[in-house]
């Protein structure tokens, strides 16, 4: 995936007996020309599969499609072991993996974990050291010494293989700021989308602490968790009373992306069930093969 190039996906919730399904979904995705799936990663849920292992197992079964943990349960989830993870992922994968990074938001069932628990403070703490980290940890270079408040490393060689990008799922101010100050992409809490008031107060956070640290904010992607219908026949609105997304036909999808995209600077959209789970193959089928081109086209067109 190009800096500049939207991506398109589908999200999935992986149960231990939903493999084969899961498989056949990332199948037919691959096949129809996604750019990424994505999957929770939840592992204090003794009935999922586990997020990483199945990030693993489906970038060997597939050709072209990326894959991230949609965010990674980073408490659980040490980040020297989880650079190496990554790093091997993307070596065997021909680099298709994204790291898709969260502090931690259930803690009480993270603590059960026998994580220790942190203040939400330090928590976002520990999740920019831990970008930080992963990355210096990829990419060749001399042995890595770092000394952070919540992690520490002591002369570990660097995986030769470059940190895949990092997208995470701030929320709060102080998670966001470190978005714009460290990571590579952003998906918005809660499923906001372009016209949120989330979206609207959140993403200039991020571009401002991007600035302050010398970076470009237009490198920073926005990709949005996007649950919805898609309908034979257009639905007379596309948008429920608090204003939210609930879908359309093709068109009217075609329509709202292309103008997200242009107006509003949507980078990639990852698409879920209007209830949050996975979409059915029929809709994820139209995604892939209807809605994905023609916003493409209309883009390409519209950018001369």
């Amino acid at each position: 995936m190009s800096a500049q190039e939207v991506v398109f996906g589908f999200g999935a919730h992986s149960g231990i007996d939903d493999g084969p399904e899961l498989l056949h979904l990332v199948h037919q995705a691959d096949r129809d020309g996604l750019d990424i799936f994505s999957l929770s990663d939840h592992p204090y849920l003794g009935e999922r599969l586990d997020a990483y292992a199945s990030l693993g197992f489906l970038l060997g079964r597939t050709q072209r499609i990326s894959g991230f943990a949609n965010v990674t349960n980073l408490p659980t989830r040490p980040a020297p072991m989880l650079a190496r993870t990554v790093t091997s992922l993307s070596a065997l994968s021909g680099g298709r993996v994204v790291l898709g990074m969260g502090a931690g938001g259930l803690w009480d069932r993270i603590s059960d974990m026998g994580v220790p628990r942190l203040s939400p403070a330090a928590a976002v703490e520990a999740f920019e050291e831990a970008i930080v980290l992963v990355k210096k940890l990829s990419g060749g270079g001399p042995p890595v010494t770092y000394r952070g408040r919540h992690y520490e490393v002591n002369e570990i060689e660097p995986s030769p293989v470059a940190a895949p990008p990092v997208w995470t799922g701030s929320v709060g101010p102080k998670s966001l700021a470190a978005t714009g100050r460290v990571a590579d992409g952003w998906i918005p809490g809660h499923a906001a989308d372009w016209l949120s008031e989330r979206y609207r107060t959140s993403r200039p956070v991020i571009d401002e602490a991007a600035a302050a640290a010398g970076r470009d904010p237009r490198e920073i992607r926005t990709v949005f968790n996007l649950p919805g219908r898609i309908t034979d026949r257009p639905l007379p609105a596309t948008r429920d009373r608090d204003g939210r997304w609930i879908g359309g036909s093709a068109d009217q999808w075609v329509e709202e992306l292309t103008g997200a995209v242009l107006e509003h600077g949507a980078s990639g959209f990852t698409l879920f069930s209007p209830g949050g789970g996975t979409q059915d193959v029929g809709s994820l089928g139209r995604w892939a093969t209807e809605i994905a081109p023609a916003v493409r086209e209309a883009i390409a067109k519209e950018n001369g």
